[in-house]
């Protein structure tokens, strides 16, 4: 489990405010159909299919990030593929 992304500007889920984003690493089936170079390029398409499969946001509300939180958890992806 990777530590929370605090987003700078929180996401409207109905009354709900979404303040921060946590998602877990990825196992082979959240992976199935992504291209890896995409994932780990931060290619956008590709961490839009991923990061709800593995987050607390849907697709609808990942296209709502601000660039500084999609910057923030697209790093925090390409850190479950580091060392």
């Amino acid at each position: 489990m990777a530590n929370p992304v605090v987003l700078t500007r929180p996401i409207k889920r109905g009354e709900t405010e979404i303040t921060e984003v946590t998602m877990r690493e990825p196992g082979a089936g959240e992976l199935r159909g992504l291209d890896m170079f995409d994932v780990i390029r931060m290619n956008v398409t590709a961490h839009r299919t991923l990061v709800p499969r593995i987050a607390n946001i849907t697709a609808n509300e990942y296209d709502m990030l601000a660039p500084k939180d999609l910057m923030s958890l697209q790093t925090e992806v390409v850190a479950f593929f580091m060392e």
